[in-house]
């Protein structure tokens, strides 16, 4: 690791920090509709599979500490073990899944909405697991409560991702800050 990679790490956990807090709950689910995934998708998608991963892991650990980053303002272990815990941690195979397509296949926009798609996939897997065991319920009526609402707008987040990490990437190439 050098300067440049760590600037680059910090910079995307504060992306992370920034756009993970801002939330809005809804009716029909504990989970919250949060910015955090589009964030995740970002940085893994800017910074490739290994920087971009551990970014997503210093974000969790920040918040984990009790930095009010997690969704709606909140932080702390008790954040990380309650009901959303487990789509936190499927944010780290989000970064996993995201970045090795970024790293792998550059410009191929098809297999990176694809990898984010398998990455969405085993954060909904994870955060339903985790959210049926914490909220003593069937994995089936877990996936229904904190999955299933959420499509629609991640596909929305995957699609913004795409255009708006596409810019930023071309700039960062350009400048020399990002290598190819």
């Amino acid at each position: 690791m050098n300067t440049k990679n760590l600037t680059l790490i910090g910079v995307m956990s504060a992306v992370l920090c920034i756009l993970g807090p801002w939330s809005l709950a809804i009716p029909l689910s504990p989970v919250p509709v949060s910015l955090g995934m589009l964030a995740v998708y970002l940085t893994a998608y800017i910074l490739g599979m290994k920087k971009g991963t551990v970014s997503v892991a210093v974000y969790l650990l920040l918040g984990t500490m009790g930095l009010p980053v997690f969704t709606g303002f909140g932080g702390g272990i008790g954040k990380v073990l309650g009901p959303t815990g487990g789509y936190m941690l499927g944010y780290l195979f989000m970064g996993l899944t995201v970045g090795f397509a970024a790293d792998r296949w550059r410009t191929n926009y098809a297999r990176i909405f694809s990898a984010m798609l398998a990455g969405t996939a085993l954060c909904y897997l994870f955060g339903s697991l985790w959210l049926a065991r914490t909220g003593g319920m069937s994995f089936g009526a877990a996936l229904g409560a904190g999955a299933l609402p959420f499509i629609p707008g991640d596909l929305v987040k995957m699609a913004v991702a795409l255009v708006v990490g596409t810019q930023v990437k071309k700039r960062l190439w350009h400048a020399g800050i990002l290598e190819q």
